[in-house]
């Protein structure tokens, strides 16, 4: 009789393992423009802003038996000090993205509605494909960013502190690194 038990159990165990992680919604964490993809632009924005001459100094602080001092100066953009500071608010800016559908193919994704800043008024997609309706969307999507941020928040920073192109942090945080789009054909779309 124990060995039916024992036998039944490891049937039974990976099916209720794959139940309880629950299902994450494909536009949420997988369309073209994801929160996952949303992280990256506005992490990519915030570290472009920053002045390339800013450095912050790296080391211990500790006086060696000589008298001298062992630190390393790196670049603040890409420090990993700033880059935990820009994590702690970048899902702030999901508040300025939107469901938007594409009124001829009505694919759904979450697209940037808001300016960055006040000058020249950017190539906009026009605000009647927006789904401003439902309040709820926003904090979905503020949601979806927390979730990457704390599941990936080690992978984004190195990511981050290599000097690479958006694109391919994209690539690597949103389609291989996580498994948000595991057996997605939304994930070749490009922010």
């Amino acid at each position: 009789m124990a060995p039916w038990i024992i036998q039944m159990t490891l049937v039974l165990l990976p099916v209720f393992i794959s139940s309880s992680q629950g299902k994450r919604d494909k536009v949420l964490y997988c369309s073209g423009k994801s929160a996952c993809k949303a992280v990256v632009a506005e992490l990519n924005y915030s570290i472009n802003k920053v002045d390339p001459k800013k450095t912050i100094n790296l080391g211990s602080f500790r006086l060696n038996p000589d008298g001298t001092m062992k630190d390393k100066k790196v670049p603040l953009a890409r420090s990993e000090t700033h880059l935990s500071e820009l994590l702690d608010g970048v899902c702030r800016s999901m508040s300025d993205y939107a469901l938007h559908v594409d009124p001829d193919t009505q694919h759904k994704q979450y697209m940037r509605f808001a300016p960055r800043s006040k000058g020249v008024p950017r190539d906009f997609p026009d605000f009647k494909n927006f789904h401003f309706d439902k309040p709820d969307v926003s904090e979905a999507l503020k949601f979806a960013c927390e979730t990457v941020v704390e599941e990936l928040e080690d992978d984004i920073i190195s990511l981050f502190r290599q000097d690479v192109e958006q694109e391919q942090v994209q690539e690597e945080l949103c389609s291989r690194v996580s498994d948000f789009c595991r057996y997605s054909s939304h994930t070749t779309e490009e922010l």
